[in-house]
């Protein structure tokens, strides 16, 4: 099933398949390629919509009969650490960060595979070899950044990034790291370092992916504050979470010629 709009990107919408988040349901998703010269400003402005880049396709969910989904960005100049979070960054400061270009290495996947096979073994990514991984990390048709962490004192891989670089922030596209080390809390940590990199460079967001509602899987990103949450073509901030109730009912989501009609492109004359 295909629907496009006159000089806009084509979408196109992926068969329903089972949800890797909410048992009992169906995902489908909404997506459109990413090429060309003006990749760039459309992944900022779809980013915006509630969109997420993977490779040179950016999409989000659609589904049917649910909108649990919810796209997740952190407001950095709201952002305070809690106590928890303050304790992490301190067992975290023999870490040492480095921003290198998308290009992916021997060592990044042998701590992918490391990280995979303990955590996600039976995940959607769990067959990915040495060459799929290369793909996800070096085809990007736009600003992006492989942030690695290196514990200093042993000089070894513990956690790496795959970053995108918005005009309004940080996008988290894929991050990863050392099992061994669960109680470092790395995926948090890296979580407030990009906070961190944000509010150096003046950048007033830093984007999650999703979040989703009675998924232990993404429960962790509701952890932080200053929070904001993308529903109804709109951001809102996400006050209270225990008070929070996902949308699953079949008037959930719009038709999806709706939904495509109501996206927003950027002006990419001249």
């Amino acid at each position: 099933m295909r629907h496009s709009l006159p000089l806009a990107p084509q979408f196109y919408v992926t068969a329903p398949q089972p949800c890797p988040y909410l048992e009992g349901r169906m995902e489908r998703k909404l997506f459109t390629a990413l090429q060309g010269e003006s990749s760039q400003k459309l992944n900022d402005s779809l980013s915006k919509q509630g969109f997420r880049r993977s490779q040179n396709v950016l999409y989000r969910p659609s589904c049917a009969d649910c909108a649990a989904c919810l796209s997740a960005r952190i407001d950095v100049t709201r952002f305070k650490p809690s106590r928890n979070q303050r304790r992490v960054q301190r067992r975290n400061a023999h870490i040492e960060r480095r921003a290198t270009s998308p290009w992916a290495t021997e060592e990044q996947y042998d701590l992918f595979r490391r990280y995979l096979d303990e955590r996600h073994a039976d995940g959607g990514m769990a067959d990915m070899d040495v060459f799929e991984f290369a793909a996800m990390v070096e085809e990007t048709p736009i600003r992006s950044r492989v942030i690695e962490y290196i514990d200093r004192d042993s000089g070894a891989l513990i956690a790496t990034c795959l970053t995108d670089m918005l005009d309004d922030g940080l996008s988290m596209v894929y991050s990863f790291y050392e099992p061994d080390l669960a109680r470092n809390s790395l995926g948090k940590w890296m979580i407030l370092d990009h906070i961190e990199i944000a509010r150096e460079a003046g950048l007033p967001y830093v984007y999650l992916g999703y979040w989703v509602p009675g998924s232990d899987k993404m429960g962790y990103k509701a952890e932080f504050n200053a929070l904001e949450i993308f529903r109804r073509d709109g951001w809102e901030r996400l006050e209270n979470v225990g008070d929070f109730n996902a949308e699953m009912h079949p008037l959930s989501t719009d038709p999806i010629a709706e939904q495509v009609a109501n996206i927003s492109f950027p002006d990419t004359r001249g």
